[in-house]
């Protein structure tokens, strides 16, 4: 990165591509039904379950248990902590991005 400019850092925690999709995804409803989430990651309950459990232990998401009809359900939101973790996150890209684009424009050859 350009020397002498401050950028916010990438999440860690949500450089994984799974994280990052299904909180990205969360970013845009109030809340998702565990197996909307699962079809929209395109992966299996259990990496679904990790996830979700991972994220819910940095307080990134809120998980909330209950039942329809006589099946349980679990829903998944996320929390404000969430939020600004992704927005903070989706930052620190653009500004790579950006530094990326500057330096390549500043006479850099492919």
């Amino acid at each position: 990165m350009v020397t002498g400019e401050s950028h916010p850092a990438l999440d860690r925690e949500l450089h994984h591509p799974t994280r990052l999709a299904l909180v990205a995804y969360l970013s845009a409803s109030t809340e998702a039904e565990f197996g909307v989430l699962r079809d929209y990651c395109g992966i299996s309950d259990s990496v679904t379950s990790k996830t979700v459990s991972a994220l819910e232990k940095l307080a990134y998401v809120h998980v909330r248990k209950g039942y329809v009809g006589k099946r349980p359900r679990t829903w998944v939101s996320l929390t404000p902590r969430g939020r600004t973790a992704l927005e903070t996150h989706l930052a620190a890209l653009e500004a790579i991005v950006t530094a990326a684009r500057t330096a390549g424009g500043a006479g850099g050859t492919a």
